[in-house]
């Protein structure tokens, strides 16, 4: 079996066609990587140093690799299985729940790996060059802790590894089924009642993982750890406290679930008498190292008190949408400034342009307007003379108007990203890590696209079979639109998909 990059190395140079850096494409233009397989400077082809001889890819344009910043790999299993209508009370994200801890029970650790591994090909086909894994499946089914109380957080990461992307991987808190609630024994797995033994879990994981990781002019890291509380349902305010604590005094990531549902700000209400992001923020939990996920039923006074703090969100529209829990206000976030990053969540379907779009899209269908996340300052300009300027063929110029609004929408799927999980990637900038993917400029989906309107197309049309390499720091794990385990991987996940629903 072919290994992930074994066809390339860091310190390469690749020449494509169209070069996406500074907000445009260009041409003539190649990335240049250094030993460590960061971005060592995006030079003129005739600039190229003496004796670099670039990798050419004729007919593609090159982008910065995208940042998935939330996702439940195992839950990649139930793809298809809660398409229809259940008996009872209508179908919701409560019921979606039960289907899905049904399959959660029933996981062995490698069919956990077989189930990521499938998750993060699927990812490194469509673009996706680092992942955020929201990951909370932690013990036995019985809920005893294995030898390795960390065993299936590695059996993830392994995954990512052997794919080839790289992977924060946000280790869950998970205490209680609910306020007042009795436990639930569909989430034994999950809990750790302690934050002593989270924290200390935790603490092990981060430790393994940066053993060797990133120093000055070594390999950007492919493995790094967070934390999550799940949500203000699954942790006391003590338990929140703690974890919220150490994150800060460690500079970790803090990711948790925030707003997905009316019925949870109902609980926090019920409980606490204030809403999630007020809890959280009269707690000291927001930071600008702090992602709220979903973010679905967010107040203006709560949009405040995230962009006040420095904290991101984590769109999820693609599952959002699946799950019927809302449309996040994306408008009200982006025009006050919070940083959005996008997530494909449940896995419902991997493909992060999705994500871009539809978070344009949805509040398109509640608002019945176009454009509606398109920059203020682009009003004026964007139609060079209105509506009689179009009609007389004049267009905006290049980097204008035409795009804005995708520039907008891929920089939440690329820098956003990075940013939310702690990615050195996300852009072109000289010492970040050298990730990219390439898209086929002949393909059906952005055929005849100049350079003024290839983003749009990008962001608006491009399908995934128009994504050609993938690459992580300066090494190609996918070609020609194919990883090279994906056989092996595809198989064995079938293989596991037939042993589990039988």
């Amino acid at each position: 079996m072919t290994t992930p990059g074994e066809n390339t190395r860091p310190g390469a140079a690749f020449l494509p066609d169209l070069l996406y850096v500074g907000g445009r494409f260009e041409r003539g233009r190649a990335l240049v990587c250094d030993a460590a397989g960061r971005v060592a400077s995006v030079t003129r082809a005739d600039e190229l140093p003496g004796g670099t001889e670039p990798l050419r890819l004729a007919g593609r344009a090159m982008l910065p690799g995208m940042v998935n910043a939330h996702s439940h790999a195992f839950q990649r299993v139930i793809r298809g299985r809660t398409e229809y209508r259940g008996r009872g009370a209508a179908d919701s994200f409560w019921t979606w729940r039960e289907e899905m801890y049904a399959a959660a029970a029933r996981l062995a650790p490698e069919d956990v790996y077989d189930a990521s591994r499938m998750a993060f090909m699927e990812m490194a086909l469509g673009g996706i060059t680092s992942v955020g894994e929201f990951h909370y499946l932690h013990r036995t089914p019985e809920g005893r802790e294995y030898d390795d109380p960390n065993l299936l957080a590695k059996e993830v990461v392994r995954a990512a590894r052997d794919v080839g992307v790289r992977v924060a991987l946000l280790r869950v808190a998970y205490a209680r089924a609910g306020h007042g609630k009795e436990p639930d024994p569909r989430q034994l797995r999950f809990i750790e009642p302690e934050p002593e033994t989270f924290l200390r879990h935790a603490d092990a994981l981060a430790r393994e993982l940066s053993a060797g990781a990133s120093t000055h002019g070594a390999p950007a890291p492919l493995a790094w750890a967070g934390v999550a509380p799940h949500s203000v349902r699954a942790v006391t305010v003590e338990y929140l406290r703690e974890v919220s604590a150490h994150a800060r005094a460690t500079r970790m990531p803090l990711h948790m679930h925030v707003a997905e549902q009316p019925a949870e700000v109902e609980a926090c209400l019920a409980e606490h008498g204030r809403t999630p992001v007020r809890l959280l923020a009269e707690e000291g939990v927001l930071s600008p190292r702090f992602t709220g996920v979903h973010a679905v039923h967010v107040t203006a006074e709560e949009v405040a008190l995230l962009h006040a703090a420095g904290a991101c969100v984590c769109a999820c529209p693609t599952t959002e949408r699946n799950l019927g829990d809302g449309v996040v206000p994306a408008d009200a976030l982006l025009g006050a400034g919070v940083p959005l990053a996008l997530g494909t969540d449940s896995h419902a379907q991997i493909d992060l342009l999705e994500d871009a779009r539809e978070l344009e899209y949805h509040l398109r269908l509640t608002m019945l307007r176009r454009n509606v996340l398109a920059p203020a300052a682009d009003a004026g300009d964007a139609d060079e003379g209105g509506v009689e300027g179009r009609r007389a063929g004049v267009r905006p110029a290049a980097g204008g108007g035409m795009q804005a609004l995708a520039s907008r929408l891929f920089e939440c799927a690329t820098a956003g990203g990075a940013r939310s999980i702690g990615a050195h990637a996300g852009s072109f900038e000289p010492g970040r890590a050298a990730d990219f993917f390439t898209v086929d400029l002949g393909d059906p989906s952005v055929a005849g696209a100049g350079v003024e309107d290839l983003l749009p197309c990008v962001v608006f049309s491009l399908t995934r079979a128009a994504v050609r390499e993938t690459a992580v720091g300066g090494c190609l794990v996918v070609e020609s639109g194919r990883h090279p385990a994906q056989e092996e991987i595809v198989s064995r996940f079938a293989a596991l998909q037939r042993r589990l629903w039988a």
